[in-house]
């Protein structure tokens, strides 16, 4: 049996004492990977040290233009943020639209980073947005920080604080999901800013999230979904699972790209993540309250039909009763006889 030892930790620097001096620490806030990992044994830190109850991590700030998020800030408080959604509401979409209520009011915007998931959501918005990751020690830029499937630029020991950007003048997200797990099969964040257009693409690579420049290209002069109409991506770096092979993806790059800059020009740029299969799911639901409408309906007019059978029943048993009640004393009276004739059958 594989023993770690829990350390709740009380700021920044404590915890950073805590994991120097343990043979092999992790850092945990939500745990939304973490502890399946050790649940499975394909994580045995030594040391778990919680940093929910670091107040220094969490909290949402939008100076202007500036916005700066605490690392340990839940997916639902980032859905939630109305100062936020006045300058980028397309990130507070994306958090909305992160797995399940559970997971949204457990998990951070700093785990979800710094375990850069490949088919994460908020990888495709750090890079899509050109921010900055905020540790204990330096800043990273976005475009340094990602450097593969569940790598990043973080060194042993370094702890996310938070992550901060510039807001844009427009952005938008879509995303394929997986029906069941909520990640994104295919996930595109676009975001057109002073300095030109950044299209990032998370779900789909061999390599975890990238920017596409093809379609960055294509919508610098032009930034609108007909700009994307005949581009197309390679297939040759997507990755091909059980899901979705690599041509899929490589088609849904595109079509979600369309999806996003459509997002980010509509009302408020508000971004959304309603795939094909979300709509379909959508569907399905329709037709089944429709149906279970019908049914009901059904059930209603199948009872009330079989109360007026019986209270026909019923009417129709009483008037048989009612008519062989009065025939019995309609009938003659029959004369009594004697033992002598009732034994031997006389007088019948």
């Amino acid at each position: 049996m594989h023993n770690t030892t829990y350390h709740r930790a009380s700021s920044v620097e404590e915890a950073s004492r805590m994991a120097g001096a343990a043979a092999e620490a992790k850092y945990v806030a939500g745990g939304q990977t973490l502890i399946p990992a050790m649940k499975t044994r394909l994580a045995a830190p030594s040391d778990l040290i919680d940093l929910r109850h670091v107040s220094a991590l969490k909290g949402i700030s939008v100076n202007g233009r500036s916005v700066t998020i605490g690392a340990a800030t839940p997916h639902a408080e980032v859905a939630g943020s109305s100062d936020l959604a006045a300058v980028c509401p397309a990130i507070c979409s994306l958090a909305s639209h992160i797995g399940d209520p559970h997971v949204r009011h457990m998990g951070t915007i700093g785990g979800s980073v710094a375990n850069n998931d490949p088919a994460a959501d908020y990888p495709a918005a750090m890079l899509g947005l050109g921010a900055t990751i905020v540790t204990d020690k330096r800043e990273i830029a976005a475009d340094d920080f990602f450097t593969g499937l569940f790598e990043t630029a973080l060194e042993d020991g370094e702890i996310i604080t938070a992550v901060k950007f510039d807001a844009p003048d427009a952005a938008g997200y879509a995303k394929f999901p997986n029906p069941a797990s909520r990640y994104a099969m295919t996930g595109v964040f676009v975001a057109r800013r002073s300095d030109g257009v950044r299209v990032a693409v998370t779900g789909a690579g061999n390599d975890g999230v990238f920017r596409a420049g093809e379609l960055e290209a294509a919508l610098a002069g032009d930034f609108s979904a007909s700009a994307l109409e005949g581009k197309s991506v390679s297939s040759a770096d997507m990755m091909s699972d059980m899901h979705a092979n690599a041509e899929y993806r490589a088609n849904l790059v595109t079509v979600m790209a369309k999806r996003a800059v459509t997002a980010a020009l509509g009302s408020g740029s508000v971004a959304r993540a309603d795939g094909d299969l979300t709509r379909a799911a959508e569907t399905v639901a329709d037709e089944a309250a429709k149906a279970g409408q019908s049914a009901a309906a059904a059930v209603r007019d199948a009872v009330e039909t079989a109360g007026q059978a019986a209270e026909k029943a019923m009417d129709n048993a009483g008037q048989a009763a009612r008519q062989a009640t009065a025939s019995v004393h309609a009938a003659p009276p029959r004369k009594k006889r004697g033992w002598l004739a009732r034994l031997f059958g006389f007088g019948k």
